[in-house]
Formats: structure tokens, C-alpha cells, sequence
């Protein structure tokens, strides 16, 4: 059975021009003692707004890796599928992030839940959660996991059982589960017998796009340990994989959870999947801000239209973004700044004073603007691409995997 490192990370790229720049801060980070095993992932979503095929998603790694020499492990990701979605994503990908979050309350199967309380008498004693407290966790999942295990099977039937990693995602829904309602969801995952290694729920707090966390991170502190705790119970109990561990999706930015996980991981010893996206693509509008001339123009343009239909861009991500629109900079003075304006505004460092959250999650969702450009930005890309790819590389490496993994591993 393909084998899922103990700490992966999962790197977006919506235009398939970053795969070598995201690779090499793995490489960064293996040279420092950090061994990560790359990602590529990309929804069907995505690929419906930019156009692209999956298997562009598999051929722009394999280039990344042979260019650079990776020797390691890395895997390419059908990231959010549903038995609607998946097939398009069969031959290229040999990781499937299984998304039943859509399933959370539907009504199970007759008996299912009666079936299901009797076979695990062991929860309420490993929770302390009552009976009628389990069944109502089940009533509320089953459907969920049923769907999951329908959706594992269809793709086992094509790619052959060992021959895929296998996610689900349960975290695109309102209510976060607590790590009683993960033990539960994991002894329905096992009975369908998923040899799942990663498992997303939805955790307390906003994991807005692009931006930092926001909630309390003493609970979320608390859900962590809990939920990793949660995840040992379901491997030492229910005989799942024994490197299965949480994924946390959204996780790009996340700069004060970072320190909470590096502990608990590095306390713990377990393992941990990181899911980023949008991150590489604002990357990309910084690398071209910075390189000036046609690439600063092009940046203003995407903003002014992203402003321009703000409201459209960001119904469909409603729940995960919080935009102030009266601070928004008016299309004609933004046009107006600088190089290094435009630049301090969309890279994420809180403390620096020109950084604009709402500014940034704006070009977060706008990525439909860049998309429209068709070839001409794409161009722009290879035409800055010393630029673009110095701070994708930077922002994975320096912002992303030193603080959350170099804890670890020198604890290892």
C-alpha cells in the first residue's frame, strides 16, 4: 500500500506554472534536516474556473521533479471530489481527499444506526459520552460515511485498493465536530473499511482564505490535542492505518497556530497534513508587483476588476472570508501606488503596517480575473518568473514549513 509520510504538506497551483518553485522549498527544507513529502493538490472546482485538466496537475510535478532532482516521495492530489467529480481525476492522481461534508445529517440507512450503536459499545467508554449521545452522533454522520466508503470503493475498483492515499473531508460545514463526534466518525470509517491516512474535520475558529486564524487559540489548543488523541484511540482500536493523522485544511497562514501545533506534534509524535492554495497564486501577484513595469500594471488591472465585481467573487466564499468593503482602497488609488505599496499591501505579514487583510483576500477569491486574461497572463508568468518564483519559494519555506515543522524535527 502506497504510505503516506508521517508530515506532508499539500501546495495549490492554480496555473501550473509553480510546481519547481514549491518543490524547492521542500528541498530548502530537507537541507535543514526537515523532510516533508510534497502534495500537488487541485480541485475540480478550480479546475472548472481556470480550465485546466487534471493531469496538467500530474505532469507539472513530474517536471518539477526531474528538473530539480527529487528523489523522495510526492503524490498529486484530486483535492474535494464526490462520486459526481472523481473519475475525471482517476489516472492522474494517486491521492483522493474524499469530500462527504455535503452527507453531514442526512438520514442513514434503516437500522444503520441501531447496527452501529451495538457494534461499539466501546465509544461511550472511550469518550465518557452517554449512549443516547453516541447514537445521535451516528444518526448524523452515518450517511456521511456510508457515501465515503461508496466513493473509496469506485476508485479502488479502478485504480486497484493500495495503489492511492486516502483522505476525507469532513470540514466544508457549519458546526465543527468535537473529538468525541471524530472518534465516532473514524469507528464508521473503519466499519466501511477505508484505509484512510489523513482525516479532515472542521475545527473551532475561522479558517479564512489567505489570512490568519480567528478564534481562541487556547480552544483550539484543546480540540488539537483532543482530536490527535482521538485519531491514536481509532488506529490502536479499529486497526486503521498506523501513520493515519489530521489534515487541516486552509491551512496556508495560519501563523498563530503554528507554535500550538509544532508543540502538540513534537509532544506527541504524531503526524500532520497541511493543506495550502491561494497562497502561491497571491505569490504570484507579488512576484509581478515587484517586478514592476508590465507586472505591477497587470496587478493594479486584476485588482480594479476584482473591485469592481467584489460582491460576485466573494458569495461563494462567504463562510470563509471576512472583507470589510468600505476599507477597501478605491480602484484609481491603488493604481497609484508604488511598487513596494502594492507589494507591503498583499504580502502576508501582520506586522507590517501597509499590510491589507481585506486587500488580500479580495485577490484571494479574484483569481477568476487572472484566469479570464487566458495566455497573456500566463506570459506574464514565465516573463517574471525569477521574480514570482523567489517568493513562492520563500513564503512555502520561511513562512510556512520552518515555523510549523522546524520545532519538530529538532525535537526528533
Amino acid at each position: 500500500m502506497l504510505t503516506l509520510a508521517k508530515h506532508s504538506l499539500g501546495t495549490g497551483d492554480r496555473f501550473g506554472r509553480q510546481a519547481a518553485a514549491q518543490l524547492s522549498a521542500f528541498i530548502s527544507a530537507r537541507n535543514q534536516g526537515i523532510h516533508l513529502v510534497p502534495v500537488w493538490n487541485k480541485s475540480n472546482r478550480e479546475h472548472t474556473f481556470i480550465g485546466s485538466e487534471p493531469a496538467a496537475v500530474r505532469a507539472a510535478a513530474n517536471r518539477a521533479v526531474v528538473e530539480l532532482g527529487w528523489s523522495e516521495p510526492y503524490y498529486v492530489d484530486a483535492d474535494h471530489i464526490n462520486i459526481d467529480t472523481v473519475d475525471r481525476f482517476i489516472a492522474p492522481s494517486d491521492f483522493f481527499t474524499i469530500d462527504v461534508a455535503h452527507f453531514i445529517g442526512a438520514a442513514p440507512e434503516v437500522g444503520a444506526v441501531e447496527a452501529f450503536v451495538s457494534r461499539h459499545p466501546e465509544l461511550s467508554r472511550e469518550s465518557g459520552a452517554t449512549t443516547s449521545a453516541i447514537t445521535a452522533i451516528a444518526t448524523k454522520y452515518l450517511a456521511a460515511t456510508a457515501e465515503a466508503g461508496r466513493i473509496y470503493r469506485h476508485i479502488a475498483a479502478r485504480k486497484g485498493e493500495g495503489n492511492f492515499i486516502t483522505e476525507v473531508s469532513m470540514d466544508e460545514t457549519d458546526s465543527p465536530q468535537t473529538p468525541t463526534e471524530l472518534l465516532v466518525i473514524l469507528a464508521a470509517l473503519a466499519d466501511e473499511r477505508i484505509p484512510l491516512q489523513t482525516i479532515a474535520p472542521k475545527f473551532t475558529g475561522q479558517f479564512n482564505k489567505g489570512v490568519d486564524y480567528v478564534g481562541n487559540l487556547e480552544q483550539f489548543a484543546r480540540e488539537f490535542r483532543d482530536d490527535l488523541s482521538a485519531v491514536a484511540i481509532a488506529v490502536n482500536r479499529y486497526g486503521l492505518p498506523a501513520n493515519l493523522k489530521l489534515s487541516i485544511h486552509s491551512g496556508s497562514d495560519k501563523f498563530s497556530l503554528y507554535p500550538i501545533m509544532a508543540a502538540a506534534l513534537a509532544e506527541t509524535g504524531a503526524g500532520l497534513h497541511v493543506k495550502t492554495a491561494g497562497t502561491t497564486w497571491l505569490e504570484e501577484l507579488i512576484g509581478l508587483a515587484e517586478g514592476g513595469g508590465e507586472g505591477l500594471a497587470a496587478v493594479k488591472a486584476i485588482y480594479g476588476k476584482a473591485w469592481a465585481q467584489r460582491e460576485t467573487l466573494c458569495q461563494p466564499y462567504a463562510t470563509v472570508i471576512d472583507i470589510d468593503f468600505a476599507r477597501l482602497p478605491d480602484p484609481a488609488a491603488f493604481a497609484d501606488w508604488p511598487s513596494d505599496h502594492v507589494v507591503a499591501a498583499i504580502r502576508h505579514d501582520p506586522a507590517c503596517p501597509a499590510f491589507d487583510p481585506n486587500v488580500r483576500q479580495l485577490l484571494h477569491v479574484g483569481f477568476k480575473i487572472a484566469a479570464k486574461m487566458g495566455t497573456e497572463y500566463l506570459r506574464l508568468l514565465d516573463e517574471f518568473q525569477p521574480s514570482v518564483s523567489r517568493n513562492v519559494t520563500d513564503n512555502i519555506f520561511r513562512r510556512h514549513i520552518l515555523p510549523l515543522w522546524s520545532p519538530v524535527f529538532k525535537r526528533s
